[in-house]
């Protein structure tokens, strides 16, 4: 359900902790723990207030975008997991959209295509079709996406075998999909594929 700010405010009260200061201090534990498991539940935590419209002012203001992005870089897979997470939430909205856009998003999502991590290779098609834009298409359907695509396609995985359907045959056009699989039946190299994403 989403909350609206009339009743966030009814809930907490006039002496009550606001939204933006927890949210902050959420985004300075994060900052300032050196422990993994911290990081993971600040993130997941995060990643959970991204699902609400109404947070996300406050997820800009306070760089939170930028926050899950970074994750993506991460060698902890739960990190990546919760960034790509937070990012699939907030993705639909335009300014947040324009802001992962504007700031490497597709190269950092595309990235994840590769994970083991189930969760984290459905949030990641999910926000590239969150993502696509008249001028940012040609780089989320890149002949290695959709290569990439026609093999989850293939998936015993049903989840993931029917994302891939969806985004092939609603954002990609039939040239594309033969041009992908012409790359798959020569030598050339797409993203790098795990065998199948573990289940979490």
């Amino acid at each position: 359900m989403f909350s609206s700010q009339e009743y966030l405010e009814k809930k907490t009260g006039p002496s009550g902790v606001g939204r933006l200061q927890y949210l902050q201090s959420l985004v300075t534990e994060f900052q300032d723990t050196d422990k993994e498991d911290c990081k993971e539940q600040v993130l997941a935590n995060l990643a959970n207030f991204a699902y609400d419209p109404i947070n996300y002012e406050h997820l800009r203001k306070l760089n939170v975008i930028d926050m899950f992005l970074d994750s993506l870089t991460e060698e902890n897979e739960r990190l990546v997991e919760f960034g790509i997470g937070g990012l699939c939430n907030l993705a639909l909205d335009k300014q947040n959209k324009e802001h992962i856009l504007a700031n490497g998003g597709v190269d950092l999502v595309i990235q994840c295509l590769s994970s083991r991590n189930e969760e984290t290779v459905l949030n990641a098609i999910t926000t590239l079709m969150f993502l696509t834009t008249p001028a940012s298409k040609p780089a989320i359907t890149r002949v290695s996406v959709v290569e990439c695509m026609l093999r989850f396609q293939l998936s015993k995985n049903s989840r993931l075998s029917n994302l891939a359907t969806v985004f092939l045959e609603d954002y990609c056009s039939k040239q594309q999909v033969e041009e992908a699989r012409q790359a798959q039946a020569g030598e050339a190299v797409g993203i790098t594929l795990p065998s199948a994403p573990q289940e979490t």
